[in-house]
């Protein structure tokens, strides 16, 4: 197989990647994987990092989170032919959950060595590529406060953020067409899930496919903030699905927009702003997955 290159971020998991590179290459030599590695210190070095290695023929490895993955799949998409990896060096690590990489950086080295290149489809909103999920409303107050929050907190990262959201949060208007269909309703908000999970581990879209060429579209309605709180749980077992406060259904191309400025952010960092068109773009990358 070419040689790959990982893209480290040293900042990710709360500097969970530095401690696990040795192990990382050690695993990979004995796999007789060839490598090498370069760190990252920002979302720019990533796109950079990946378009070098895919320019010496080698395998762009998002060593980190959501985040860099997201960006190393953006950017090798617009290579023809191109092929990225990922190692879960994140917080959440949720594209790994989703496609079964395991959670344990030195085991899913083995996808590396002999996972498959399969060809997964992406998001795209007004013009940015995305991995995952594309969300806003309430999810943007959340995810803003997450990233805002204490690195120590690890995962709890994604409570903190739920909680700040919550106690900010007011109901917004949203209107949305979804494949000519036009919907509009005052709610919580709304989500263009191309992968299942987000939030580390939050099974928010569970029937979602990333090679179904086609979002999960998700709605969460208006409703008091106690029925709100009660129905979140749910959302780690993807038991939340058939409560009747949300609206789910399916759509390749979807206009969103609301009655107040939101941010939508995707694999875990801010995309775009409103009003946005967001499609999917189906088999638009290959990653390595396992066998």
């Amino acid at each position: 197989m070419p040689s790959i290159l990982l893209i480290a971020n040293p900042a990710a998991g709360g500097g969970r990647v530095p401690k696990l590179l040795p192990s990382v290459r050690r695993k990979l030599d004995a796999l007789g994987v060839s490598h090498r590695t370069d760190l990252t210190a920002s979302l720019e070095d990533a796109v950079r990092l990946t378009d070098e290695a895919l320019d010496r023929g080698e395998i762009p490895v998002a060593f980190s989170g959501d985040g860099v993955a997201g960006v190393v799949a953006r950017t090798a998409s617009y290579r023809s032919g191109s092929v990225f990896g990922v190692l879960p060096g994140g917080t959440g690590n949720d594209f790994c959950g989703h496609v079964g990489i395991p959670d344990d950086a030195v085991a899913a080295c083995e996808v590396l060595a002999s996972g498959t290149a399969t060809a997964i489809d992406l998001g795209e909103a007004n013009g940015v590529r995305f991995l995952g999920i594309a969300s806003f409303g309430y999810d943007s107050l959340a995810n803003e406060a997450a990233n805002a929050a204490p690195r120590w907190l690890g995962s709890g990262v994604y409570i903190w953020g739920a909680i700040s959201a919550l106690v900010r949060w007011k109901p917004a208007r949203f209107s949305v067409v979804a494949d000519g269909a036009e919907k509009s309703f005052e709610g919580w908000s709304v989500l263009c899930a191309n992968t299942s999970r987000y939030g580390g581990g939050m099974l928010i879209a569970p029937n979602a496919a990333i090679d179904d060429n086609q979002f999960d579209l998700i709605c969460t309605l208006k409703s008091s903030r106690w029925r709100f709180v009660r129905m979140l749980p749910k959302v780690f077992k993807g038991t939340h699905i058939g409560d009747d406060n949300l609206d789910v259904s399916h759509a390749r191309e979807v206009s969103v927009n609301a009655d107040r400025p939101f941010t939508i952010y995707a694999d875990g960092d801010p995309l775009t702003e409103l009003p946005a068109e967001i499609r999917i773009l189906p088999a638009a990358v290959k990653v390595l997955l396992p066998a």
